[in-house]
């Protein structure tokens, strides 16, 4: 994904403890629309006016609206929505389209230019004009202020440049065939150049100007108000406009949408939940809309503990898992069994931990077991960790521990723990756990990202580990120098054909080396009540607003 990805790699971390957190901890406030003499809410989610506006409910809280800071689902979904990007998704597809570029980027032969058209004819929401210049002056910002998701261009990006009023070149540090995907980033959004400054810690978390179809109105602490841009350049929105209500738990958001007080209800809910919104749908009650997510959760595996370190021992707890099992007693089946840590959303994925392992292969599990020297008077003892602020987690490590117990003949002792989110963090990256469950939430929509962050190694060796790179960071030490050049390999070839093998090839070696087991992939879900329509994600999780209507 980026350059010098290892140092990011630690800071990536304060991002997926934001995501996990969400299982669980309650820091929103409780929210109704503020109402004015545009916009009441009546109790039923609709306008007592009949203006045509969408209510949404949500857990998710806001930290910033400021693009160069945010790194959270709750305020990247804002921002997406008012927001444009150079390239963006459409629901379904990881594909990338020109939205504010009006073609993909020219590259040179050495992988290093990138050379993007730009639309015209576009304003922002105060009326500057958006040309090169308004777009070299946005990239500047994201890298130059400092915020959380400043290293994924910092890292990569050696300069931007308006080569024409609407010309932008990007040269890059080293070639980075993902990198289209990293600009249809939330994040590397225009700004206008009238409002925003550019400054280490200059931030404006409260406001924000764009280009999107959508411009704010009202920011509160629970609730905020987006109306129509008129200007936009692009086709308008099916609505009236957005109120964003934020809840304080997903209890509420659960009560808030089965009482009507809203009209959409997305993250964050819990698989109880949203298994009881899923029966009031097939009964006629209201909608559920589901997407396959690029989320993905899988186990670590740290080659440098005991007994860990034997590859027969790994591949003991590989076959020991049970997908199936864990997707109906842990999510009520509301995610799909995952065989690679690519997940299926991308086509290079392969389930060959299905072909190898499969599910629940208890008598291989016992016979790998057997040959590494350990027996029911001899039991390989391990611990299984997780952050305390995931209950899904927690039933995880129950379920496996429960098939240790009751199906391996007292050869493998499972033993769960677990420990406050952010002690977790600091200390996986130290060695401290054995096993470690973790989910993924990628920063784009490439193989890459599921690949480099987790495999790469800066330094290390075969005997030792790795020392400083993406799989030190992630808590399993895995080192192979094969591995580091076929990730150098991908990130240089432009031809999809040939990243494709690669990236089978990467995926062999992880099966056989086993340093992480995928577990499942995640879905997405949304609820809407009846008459609302057309309520669609895009593939990066985000609810897109424009389309909604009533």
């Amino acid at each position: 994904m980026v350059i010098t990805w290892f140092a990011q790699s630690i800071r990536r971390w304060g991002k997926v403890k934001k995501f996990l957190s969400l299982f669980s901890l309650c820091f929103l406030l409780v929210v109704s629309c503020t109402p004015n003499k545009q916009t009441t809410t009546t109790s039923n989610g609709n306008n007592a006016a009949g203006d045509g506006r969408i209510t949404i409910g949500t857990t998710q809280k806001p930290r910033t609206l400021d693009p160069a800071d945010s790194y959270e689902l709750g305020s990247m979904g804002l921002i997406f929505n008012m927001s444009d990007r150079l390239y963006s998704y459409e629901p379904g597809n990881t594909e990338i389209q020109p939205q504010l570029a009006t073609a993909l980027p020219k590259v040179s032969d050495d992988g290093l230019l990138y050379t993007i058209p730009l639309r015209e004819g576009v304003v922002f929401h105060d009326g500057t004009p958006f040309n090169a210049k308004a777009m070299e002056f946005s990239i500047q910002r994201f890298i130059e202020n400092k915020g959380k998701p400043s290293f994924l261009l910092s890292d990569t990006v050696e300069s931007v440049e308006a080569t024409g009023e609407y010309e932008l070149s990007i040269k890059l540090k080293k070639p980075f065939a993902a990198f289209p995907s990293l600009l249809a980033f939330a994040g590397v959004c225009p700004v206008s150049p009238t409002v925003y400054k550019i400054g280490a810690g200059e931030f404006q978390p409260n406001t924000f100007v764009g280009t999107g179809p959508y411009k704010l109105a009202q920011y509160g602490t629970d609730s905020l108000r987006l109306d129509i841009f008129e200007e936009y350049w692009g086709e308008k929105p099916a609505n009236k406009g957005i109120n964003v209500q934020i809840q304080t738990s997903p209890v509420n958001l659960f009560n808030a949408f089965r009482t009507g007080a809203i009209d959409v209800a997305y993250l964050s809910l819990q698989p109880d939940q949203i298994k009881s919104l899923e029966e009031g749908a097939e009964k006629g009650d209201w909608q559920a809309i589901t997407a396959q997510s690029s989320v993905v959760s899988y186990m670590v595996l740290n080659r440098n503990q005991t007994p860990l370190d034997q590859p027969e021992v790994r591949r003991a707890i590989a076959s020991l898992i049970d997908r199936p099992l864990l997707n109906q007693r842990v999510l009520f089946n509301q995610a799909d069994p995952l065989y690679s840590m690519i997940p299926s959303t991308f086509n290079v994925s392969q389930p060959l931990f299905k072909e190898k392992y499969g599910d629940g292969n208890f008598e291989e599990a016992k016979k790998q077991l057997t040959d590494a020297g350990f027996s029911a008077q001899n039991p390989a003892k391990i611990e299984v960790w997780y952050p305390s602020s995931s209950p899904t987690r927690s039933l995880a490590a129950q379920t496996l521990k429960s098939l240790a117990d009751t199906k391996m003949d007292g050869v493998l002792q499972l033993e769960v723990k677990t420990v406050e989110g952010a002690t977790f963090f600091k200390e996986i990256s130290k060695g401290t756990y054995p096993i470690a469950l973790l989910d993924w939430y990628p920063d784009f929509l490439d193989p890459d990202n599921y690949v480099q962050p987790f495999l790469a190694c800066e330094k290390g060796s075969e005997a030792k580990g790795c020392e400083t790179g993406g799989s030190q960071t992630q808590g399993s030490f895995y080192y192979s120098e094969k591995i580091n050049q076929l990730i150098d390999q991908q990130r240089q070839v432009q031809d999809t054909e040939t990243r494709k093998k690669i990236f089978t090839d990467i995926q062999q070696q992880v099966l056989n080396d086993i340093p992480y087991i995928p577990l499942w992939q995640n879905k997405d879900y949304v609820f809407a009540q009846k008459g609302v329509t057309e309520v669609k994600l895009n593939p990066t999780q985000n609810l897109i607003y424009k389309n909604i209507k009533k």
